[in-house]
């Protein structure tokens, strides 16, 4: 018999043990249960090291932040240290380990939420108060490469889906109209450096990377840093590598 080893990540720990106790009944299931991003993370790095990787991952949608881990092992821009919410740790393991299918639990239907889970690497948005036999169903399913919505959320999650590609569409073209200078510019200004910073690391002047922030601000039509950054983000431009080279990806700057 083939068994399906499945992590349970959620940080109420009675409705996890609950959970992984009823899973654990079927006669082809293996289960464990994390209670933070970085527990499951842990039990994702022993498994793989013991040639027994986990096949699914069930992780709370309201998982808590109280414990910060490396962002680079939760989300792909890496780099600093931030915290890991249940978004988050779905786009780490879809980096990480991306033969691990991971269904996101939530209390209540959130399109947009739904929406942002699936962006990430889910397979699935499940409530949390379902059938355990819906459950065990998403769980095969997703193995056979099937992604599970609830059907009341199909719509809401397809028009969040079209708007995500719309803004993002509008962004690439934005940033596309930057000069190769400017765009070092604002990959620097989602790094979160300063003026003096960004002088430093292109060796330009205070005044010259004024101007180029200027015309950054300018051409994206946005009136502040944080804005540019926001739409940075959704044109994929990530930060500059502040540990060595700027890095390129795919025949981009990245």
């Amino acid at each position: 018999m083939v068994r399906i080893r499945v992590l349970v990540v959620d940080d109420h720990r009675i409705f996890a043990e609950s959970l992984a106790a009823a899973l654990a009944a079927e006669p082809d299931v293996d289960v464990a249960a994390a209670g933070s991003g970085p527990a499951a993370l842990r039990c994702l790095e022993r498994g793989a090291a013991e040639g027994r990787r986990f096949d699914v991952m069930l992780v709370d949608a309201d998982l808590g932040t109280s414990a910060t881990v490396p962002v680079a092992r939760a989300v792909p821009d890496g780099g600093a240290e931030g915290l890991v919410d249940g978004i988050s740790l779905v786009a780490g393991v879809r980096s990480g380990q991306p033969a691990v299918r991971t269904v996101v639990l939530a209390e209540k239907d959130d399109p947009r939420r739904a929406a942002l889970a699936l962006q990430a690497g889910a397979c699935g948005w499940v409530a949390k108060d379902c059938s355990l036999q819906r459950l065990l169903a998403v769980i095969r399913g997703v193995l056979r490469d099937e992604t599970h919505l609830p059907p009341a959320l199909l719509t809401g999650v397809l028009r969040e889906l079209t708007a995500a590609r719309k803004h993002r569409t509008e962004s690439e073209r934005l940033v596309e109209s930057l000069t190769p200078r400017e765009r070092e510019v604002l990959r620097c200004m989602v790094a979160g450096l300063g003026r003096k910073a960004v002088a430093e690391r292109l060796f330009l002047s205070p005044h010259t990377v004024r101007t180029h922030m200027q015309n950054v601000l300018g051409k994206l039509g946005v009136h502040s840093t944080l804005a540019a950054v926001a739409l940075a983000r959704r044109a994929g431009v990530g930060p500059v590598d502040l540990a060595g080279d700027v890095v390129e990806r795919g025949g981009q700057l990245a």
